[in-house]
């Protein structure tokens, strides 16, 4: 009977402890995956950590009390803090106050509840089928039909009824799945609506309709800057037949947490949720002017594998981060989109 239960345990009756890193990764997993760039804590990070979270607990106030006040009072200095990263213990708040999100909520009690209880999606075998696609390494993620794909069903099947006209495309896993590690469902939903419905920052809900409306002109709007900023590595990307497409998309659909190293795409969300999709550009020429001098070398093949899989030391954020704060593309974007909607206009018969 003994080795009967010792047997059982060895098949799995009682889960085996793995190692995860502090955002909750598996660690054994290499490779172009999220954990990479996990640092270990000394006592003086710590201690300089404990009082960016002082600061920051003053600045929110209580529950986010005086946030709106404070970013009247300094704007700079909240965009200042917010590139330099938010605290990871605060970033949930953060996220949801500088988005919009947190007004949303109070102004629409209980119609989460009604969308997940009540309502029925046309898409909830496709939410179903994709749910264990997003982030597999991570363990809230992880077992199937646990709390954190329930949770995950949950927001993308409100979403779906909530915008019927979107519906749900898979990129949005990544999206609503990041959201989750910070914060709660509700919480997580209202702030998906608020990105893709433009509370604060335009509509991003073109990034999901049929065709893709808003990829194909963020796509055109980068391949114009990357050979504008990056000249040699356009003419490059020119002759081997290289469009943003193949390997730019999901930079856009996912904002980068579909491939990026965790702590990267974290600090970038930060900005993102602040600033818009802007720093999405940024971030992409940064790291395509980084890499230029290898990328130059190859030729089409090499080059589609090199532009998915970068090299660590141009993924981590101190590095790359203030490169991208130093391109400045408003503007241009601005005369870009303009460019982009003549192209796509429609002739007018007479």
């Amino acid at each position: 009977m003994e080795r009967k239960r010792t047997d059982e345990r060895e098949q799995g009756s009682v889960p085996l402890l793995v190692p995860v890193d502090r955002f909750g990764f598996l660690k054994q997993e290499h490779g172009n995956s999220p954990q990479r760039f996990t640092k270990t804590r000394s006592s003086s990070n710590y201690d300089k950590e404990e009082r960016r979270v002082t600061k920051w607990r003053k600045m929110i106030g209580a529950g986010g009390s005086d946030w709106k006040h404070y970013v009247r009072r300094k704007p700079h200095v909240v965009k200042r803090r917010i590139r330099k990263g938010i605290p990871d213990c605060l970033r949930g708040l953060v996220w949801q106050l500088i988005s919009g999100s947190r007004d949303l909520l109070l102004m629409n009690p209980g119609v989460y509840v009604q969308l997940v209880v009540y309502e029925t999606s046309a898409s909830e075998l496709d939410i179903i089928r994709d749910i264990s696609r997003t982030f597999p390494s991570h363990v809230f993620f992880q077992k199937r039909h646990g709390p954190g794909q329930r949770s995950l069903y949950n927001v993308l099947k409100a979403y779906s009824v909530y915008d019927r006209d979107v519906g749900y495309v898979q990129g949005m896993g990544f999206v609503a799945g990041l959201l989750l590690l910070y914060m709660s469902e509700e919480d997580a939903f209202w702030l998906l609506v608020a990105l893709l419905k433009g509370a604060v920052h335009a509509p991003m809900e073109g990034l999901y309709h049929a065709g893709l409306p808003l990829v194909q002109q963020y796509l055109f709007q980068l391949e114009n800057l990357v050979r504008e900023v990056i000249p040699k590595l356009g003419e490059h990307f020119t002759q081997e037949m290289i469009n943003p497409s193949m390997y730019a998309s999901q930079w856009f659909i996912t904002v980068f947490s579909y491939s990026f190293p965790f702590p990267l795409a974290l600090r970038i969300w930060d900005v993102f949720l602040s600033e818009g999709v802007k720093i999405v550009f940024k971030v992409g020429l940064a790291l395509l002017n980084y890499c230029q001098d290898e990328l130059v070398k190859l030729p089409f093949e090499k080059l589609i594998h090199a532009l998915k899989i970068f090299p660590e030391d141009a993924m981590n954020p101190d590095t790359l981060l203030p490169l991208a704060y130093s391109i400045k593309v408003s503007k241009r974007l601005e005369e870009l989109k303009v460019d982009y909607d003549k192209t796509i206009a429609k002739p007018v018969w007479k």
